[in-house]
């Protein structure tokens, strides 16, 4: 009797890849006429290469249906705001060639049978924690996270396991694998809660967060060491550890309401209201003749074609 592979969740951080796609792929279209499809055919390739490499039994896109939650906006009114269109308080910045290609994945999505999940109101970090935490409560294997935004440390969880495929620097041909190790050699903290609050001092400029003056990554490292969280670090400062003196108090007392604030930007929601998501792979296509007419119309033919060698699936 053959046994069933070991079940395996691949997360997708979608806006995260097909941005990095749309940058990344030329555009080669036939003729300027043609819609722009760079963003779909890097999309579906990074989809192939995961499948084949990662054989994961379920596949979840994730989606941001609001990139700009209005939870973490109240928290922290400076999250994101670089990314606004000028002139608007919730369209974020993308480049014209990239917005026709977004609907593009979504219908390609649908009709190769791929779950798509997102949650109102949250963001697909907040989905990727949800899915990730209903896959660990319930053990059913272990968990790979394509992303190349490293806020997504804070899920690497050996016990489940929970791995990070980051894609930032190599792509997913060449990503860097984070577990709980990789945080240790590359940041000196021993977990994805540990880089959570190491997150929270250092601040991230790219999302808007000030992080705590004179504190920087190493820093931030030790300071979660010596106290095995934010809420130690901050029980030591109010009862006044002698270790914690000088400008370093200072900075971090005068940053209490930031300190207040910025867990509820910096952790991902466990419980995004994402009802039932089974993701496991498709064993048909959902909707062949559109797949097709997609491919042709958009000239993706070979990648979708990758895509359904990588699924073992056919459009007949």
């Amino acid at each position: 009797m053959t046994e069933d592979p070991p079940r395996r969740l691949l997360l997708l951080d979608s806006a995260s890849l097909y941005f990095r796609a749309f940058y990344g792929v030329p555009d080669r279209r036939r003729s300027r006429s043609a819609p722009p499809n760079n963003a779909v055919r890097g999309f579906l390739d990074m989809i192939a290469t995961l499948v084949e490499r990662y054989q994961p039994t379920h596949l979840v896109a994730c989606w941001d249906n609001d990139w700009r939650p209005a939870f973490r906006v109240a928290a922290i009114p400076s999250y994101k705001t670089h990314r606004l269109l000028d002139g608007s308080d919730t369209v974020e910045d993308t480049p014209a060639d990239l917005l026709p290609q977004v609907p593009m994945i979504v219908d390609l999505l649908a009709a190769l049978g791929i779950a798509r999940v997102g949650a109102d109101g949250f963001e697909a970090d907040d989905v990727i924690g949800t899915l990730t935490h209903q896959w660990g409560s319930r053990a059913k294997g272990a968990v790979d996270v394509v992303t190349g935004d490293r806020d997504l440390f804070q899920l690497v969880d050996d016990a489940v396991p929970v791995r990070i495929v980051y894609t930032a620097k190599g792509g997913v041909r060449s990503p860097d694998v984070m577990t709980q190790a990789a945080l240790e050699e590359k940041y000196g903290i021993g977990s994805g809660a540990a880089y959570a609050d190491m997150a929270i001092l250092r601040g991230d400029t790219s999302d808007g967060l000030p992080g705590v003056p004179g504190i920087g990554e190493k820093t931030a490292a030790a300071l979660i060491n010596r106290y095995a969280d934010l809420q130690g670090l901050r029980a030591a400062l109010a009862d006044g550890d002698p270790h914690l003196k000088g400008a370093r108090r200072k900075n971090l007392e005068e940053a209490a309401d930031y300190l207040d604030a910025a867990p509820q930007v910096v952790r991902v929601a466990r419980d995004a209201p994402v009802g039932a998501v089974d993701g496991a792979l498709p064993t048909a296509v959902t909707d062949p003749e559109r797949l097709i007419g997609l491919a042709d119309e958009l000239d993706v033919r070979s990648p979708v074609n990758r895509v359904l060698a990588s699924l073992r699936l056919g459009t007949d």
